[in-house]
């Protein structure tokens, strides 16, 4: 069997059951409501017109990024998931023999899963980013903010963050490759992103020389590829941060890393 016939049964896969387009939905609730939420305190405090605000005014200028960069600094669990069930789900449900029957070269899978994986991030990060622009956007307006729909650099960031869903999915691939149980997987994937790297960066913030660690975590490199997002607004610990191209590779790193972790371990293993 080819990489094409094997990338259309996996797309199949992925299409044939609801579990798509509900991530897809809460995809959109999550993400919308955040961005309008913040969209609305950040234009209503830098403008002054927000009932009650008494913090130091936000620059309106980059406002918007910030605003639209929520769809990867809060939503990018989402991709991460994706590709993490996308291998997780066969061995749970044991479809993965059926795979390697109709499939021998475990390879050729593996690259199938990679190369559907592409094209869900690119689907699930336009959702997302959508989502961000049509909550953003209007929260934006509404206090007389410029949405910056008309700039070049909006429009690469959001060409930026289409690349940090799709990495960010193959990323989850890796994971479900290198541990094979679902269950196992997504507490390790909730874990990392809601807990473990959150509290190390922001620890980072108030003590000196841990930045220079929790830069290269994979949320660190994820905003430092898009560019401009709420977590280091907030968390300036005064080291420059990478290149956007630098942020990319060091996530395409953490999915090759992982991804060679499990060709070297579970991949191999008989499947029940």
């Amino acid at each position: 069997m080819s990489l094409v016939a094997a990338s259309r049964s996996e797309l199949t896969k992925q299409f044939t059951t609801s579990l798509w387009w509900v991530l897809a939905l809460i995809l959109v609730l999550y993400v919308g409501f955040t961005t309008a939420l913040l969209g609305l305190t950040f234009a209503g405090v830098s403008t002054g017109r927000l009932p009650g605000s008494s913090g130091p005014p936000i620059p309106i200028d980059g406002l918007a990024a910030l605003v639209y960069s929520t769809a990867t600094s809060v939503g990018y669990v989402f991709p991460l998931l994706i590709g993490t069930l996308m291998v997780t789900a066969e061995f749970r449900h044991k479809t993965l023999t059926a795979t390697f029957l109709a499939v021998p070269r475990r390879g050729l899978v593996l690259g199938a899963k990679f190369a559907v994986g592409i094209l869900l991030g690119l689907l699930y990060g336009a959702i997302g980013i959508a989502a961000a622009v049509g909550a953003g956007a209007g929260s934006l307006a509404a206090f007389g903010v410029d949405t910056a729909l008309g700039s070049a650099d909006t429009w690469a960031l959001f060409a930026r963050m289409l690349l940090a869903y799709v990495l960010w999915v193959l990323v989850g691939i890796g994971v479900g490759t290198a541990v094979r149980n679902q269950v196992a997987a997504i507490v390790i994937v909730l874990a990392v992103t809601l807990f473990v790297e959150p509290i190390a960066r922001t620890v980072a913030g108030f003590v000196d020389g841990i930045d220079q660690v929790t830069r290269w975590l994979p949320s660190a490199a994820s905003d430092a590829l898009v560019g401009q997002t709420i977590f280091t607004a907030m968390s300036a610990t005064g080291g420059e941060q990478p290149a956007w191209w630098v942020g990319g590779l060091v996530l395409l790193g953490y999915a090759v890393v992982l991804l060679l972790v499990g060709q070297l371990s579970t991949w191999r293993r008989d499947v029940n």
